[in-house]
């Protein structure tokens, strides 16, 4: 995640790309999947949140939230840095939190594929905020 990200055959991903990204699906069900799958972590390893549970697994609204501010923030840097790529790309980016953990993932905006139900009220106990970059624009400073 440090290393920024990069797009590579048909798929975006964090820096260091891994070798399998040529091949991609693979044998992921999609391209959205395979993006999905190796652009996602578990926000609470990297950001300090309030738990209610005295082994630390449940973690409170208002940790839920922390979190999902400082998705966001990482999603607007992640549209940024897909701002920076060669090959301009539509780039949707994922944060969602529940109890036990929230995560964050991107992927490439595909007409024929999407990683979430079309109805987000649907995630019952989840928080997701969704955030497109149709364009993947070029952010100035």
């Amino acid at each position: 995640m440090d290393d920024g990200i990069a797009y590579r055959g048909e798929v975006v991903c964090w820096r260091p790309v891994p070798p399998h990204a040529d091949d991609a699906p693979g044998q992921a069900f999609d391209l959205t999947g395979w993006e999905c799958t190796y652009s996602s972590f578990h926000l609470e390893d990297f950001v300090p949140v309030e738990t209610t549970d005295a082994e630390g697994s449940i973690i409170s609204v208002d940790g839920q939230r922390t979190l999902l501010r400082q998705g966001i923030a990482l999603a607007w840097e992640v549209g940024r840095l897909a701002g920076d790529l060669d090959t301009r790309i539509p780039l949707r980016c994922i944060i969602a939190t529940n109890e036990t953990n929230g995560t964050f993932r991107f992927h490439t905006i595909r007409p024929d594929e999407s990683w979430l139900a079309d109805n987000l009220d649907g995630y019952d106990g989840e928080c997701i905020v969704v955030i497109d970059f149709p364009s993947a624009p070029v952010f100035q400073p």
